[in-house]
């Protein structure tokens, strides 16, 4: 059979689905790969090989990984790198400003607005509650206020239970569907859910004040569960992209993966800043341009009605666009399921998880939880704080315009995030833990001298440090707990691990709304803080740096341990840099090796190349039209070749037991530069041929 020939594919951007760091999708983005030097002794194959063994971005010239050169050269490369990428990037926005002035504008859209579009909306929908809360307690006292007479206490409280319940059902469930039956059904089921609870929220009623607190709470609790869905769905689909996870192991992976993810995430910062900038405007123009009470229930009816309604307009659409312009979200998971010979949901993945990165799962799901007592309980009292500072004013617009300011804080805290989460020297870990300890601090200090920092003498420092534990909550765990949860995992489990992490996370919500009804705002402050102290605590012992490296090694290191091979695995994946301190006491990264590595992944390579030859050849792939059957893989001419003129190709075609795409011929090989070609088994350091056993 001749040598299948390998085209390039062109395809339709897939804005929302896959970011690109450097500029606007094309269409025709494929990897454009340095030629190799063609030699056919060990150290020619290594030149063949050496921009997938030894990238640029994380190897010297001479081959040593960044995280292992002394300090002072460590610093040197790393700013080199660092330097390089952001003048390539900022000459990239000069010449697309040059071409169009506002082609920055519209690459921002679909690399960040779009992708985050769910969780903008989530953002804007969960903080409203809050937000509306206050208008509805100067309406309604009866029902809403302290003295409630028309409306069951425990029903008020329902609201706030009910949504936090609604989202933790969402986290599980959407999760473990994500990883069953697919990222993109998740995603469109996640929209689905909430249009129509949005629905229901703008249609609630009830024929007394407590029949609609009713309707309300369940509308909330429906709602909710969407929401919740859209935390690992859009957490694990952000990551799982053309240019990162998937097929090719790129430097924009390395460098900005976690600026991608943030990027989405921050637009929760943004759905909580139009949303109260929108109740402002909608309270300014139903109340005859006054904030100030009283409030008449038609006009706060038309405000609240409209300020759910609005965002339904959006969240329909976002049904549309993950139907018809998202048809590949599920692409990386199918690739992953097909690699292990799994169909449904994989139970044996799931179970590897918990026994190899147990840690990983403390410290995700419990720095979660100890995030969550924070971000969601400065929500649920910001209304006592700002009535300290704003000297107890009964106009609503006061604590609206007050929070507008608090979310504006925040919003820089998100960007900041996006900024350095993938600085080498910072990074992930650091940020966590900075951000927890300053959240520690900014607490603390008013705890114990609560009277004199609510006194006119220390307001002011009072409000510093409030926003000050709000700036770095987004700079830092509230940022770095969504990434991670997803980023640390592998592939086949990665939803259901984000989702059962943000579900601990939020338990921290609910203990705090339910602990809130029943002490004081002083005793809040004695509470609060040592959250932070253990949330940085549980980072510092179980969490491992995942900053700047690929997925794609994480994946090769899960494929070793899913094979039962994983004391076999010698990459950087398990270099004590990329490791937690936790995985570093129990000698998880002994076997680390990168001598042993380089071998072991042209070994690797070898067989993936075949494994996808075998399958091009028995499909008789042989133009473009059918190239999608098979996903473009990373190897450039020269790599091809050498696999070519080394490898019993009539072998190819023999019958396996592998169907998972990964190469179980027979290949042979230049011995030691004798150009003598010898036949041998399938690489007995791979863990390729026993993956494919345990699937479920």
């Amino acid at each position: 059979m001749p040598d299948v020939i390998r085209h390039h594919r062109h395809h339709d951007p897939s804005p929302g689905q896959i970011p690109v760091p450097h500029g606007p999708e094309t269409g025709d983005e494929h990897g454009h790969y340095p030629p190799g030097e063609t030699a056919a002794n060990d150290d020619g194959e290594r030149a063949i090989f050496a921009y997938l063994t030894h990238p640029d971005d994380c190897y010297t010239a001479d081959g040593v990984y960044w995280a292992d050169l002394p300090l002072r050269k460590r610093i040197a490369f790393v700013n080199k790198v660092q330097n390089e990428e952001a003048k390539k990037e900022l000459n990239n926005i000069g010449r697309m400003l040059k071409e169009d002035p506002l082609s920055p504008v519209a690459w921002y859209f679909r690399n960040a607005v779009l992708p985050g579009a769910g969780l903008g909306l989530e953002g804007y929908v969960l903080f409203s509650i809050g937000n509306i809360e206050p208008l509805f307690a100067a309406t309604w006292p009866t029902c809403w206020g302290k003295n409630r007479t028309d409306c069951s206490n425990n029903w008020i409280a329902a609201v706030t239970y009910l949504e936090v319940i609604g989202i933790m059902a969402g986290q599980l469930v959407v999760g473990v569907i994500g990883d069953w039956i697919g990222r993109r059904w998740g995603l469109i089921q996640d929209a689905a859910i909430m249009f129509i609870g949005l629905l229901m929220l703008t249609a609630s009623w009830g024929l007394t004040l407590q029949g609609w607190v009713i309707c309300y709470a369940f509308s909330l609790f429906f709602y909710g569960f969407g929401v919740g869905g859209e935390y690992p769905i859009t957490a694990t689909s952000s990551m799982e992209n053309a240019v990162s996870a998937g097929k090719l192991s790129t430097k924009e992976d390395r460098l900005h993966r976690g600026r991608k993810v943030t990027m989405a995430f921050l637009m929760q910062g943004w759905g909580q800043f139009v949303n109260q900038a929108l109740l402002i405007i909608l309270l300014l123009i139903l109340h005859h341009g006054s904030g100030d009470p009283p409030y008449s229930a038609v006009a706060v009816q038309w405000t609240f009605r409209l300020s759910f309604a609005i965002p339904a307009i959006g969240t329909l659409w976002l049904v549309y666009y993950r139907i018809y312009k998202m048809p590949h979200a599920s692409r990386q998971l199918a690739a992953a399921k097909k690699k292990s010979n799994v169909t449904g949901y994989d139970l044996e993945s799931l179970k590897l998880t918990c026994q190899f990165f147990g840690g990983r799962l403390l410290a995700t799901a419990g720095g979660w939880f100890c995030n969550d007592v924070f971000f969601y309980g400065n929500k649920l009292f910001q209304g006592q704080f700002i009535a300290v500072i704003s000297n107890n004013s009964d106009s609503v617009m006061v604590g609206w315009v007050w929070n507008l300011l608090n979310v504006i804080i925040s919003l820089i805290g998100y960007y900041f995030a996006s900024l350095l989460i993938d600085n080498k020297f910072y990074g992930r870990k650091m940020m966590q833990q900075v951000g927890f300890l300053m959240c520690f601090i900014m607490f603390v200090v008013p705890a114990f001298d609560y009277e004199h920092y609510t006194s006119p003498a220390g307001i002011h420092s009072f409000q510093a440090m409030y926003f000050l534990s709000s700036f770095f909550n987004q700079f830092g765990p509230n940022s770095v707990t969504f990434l991670v949860a997803g980023e640390v995992f592998p592939t086949a489990v990665r939803a259901s691990a984000h989702g059962f992490s943000a579900c601990i996370g939020k338990a921290g919500a609910l203990l705090a709304s339910v602990l809130y009804n029943y002490i004081d705002t002083q005793q809040k402050f004695y509470v609060v803080p040592w959250f932070g102290l253990a949330g940085m605590l549980l980072t510092w012992l179980f969490l491992p740096d995942t900053t700047g490296l690929d997925l794609k090694e994480q994946e090769r290191r899960w494929a070793y341990i899913r094979a039962g091979r994983d004391a076999e695995y010698h990459g950087i994946a398990i270099h004590p840099a990329h490791l937690s301190l936790w995985e570093r006491l129990m000698g998880v990264g002994k076997n680390y090796n990168p001598e042993l590595d380089t071998t072991q992944k042209i070994n690797d390579m070898r067989e993936e190349w075949a494994g996808k030859e075998r399958l091009r050849r028995q499909q008789n792939v042989h133009g473009p039209d059918d190239a999608d059957i098979i996903e473009e893989d990373e190897f450039n001419d020269e790599v091809d070749h050498y696999f070519r003129r080394t490898t019993d190709t009539n072998a190819l075609m023999q019958p396996s037991a592998d169907t998972s795409g990964t190469a179980s011929a027979n290949t042979s090989r230049p011995d030691s530069g004798k150009g003598v070609v010898r036949e041998k088994q399938q690489q007995p350091n791979s863990p390729a041929a026993s993956s494919t056993e345990k699937g479920q």
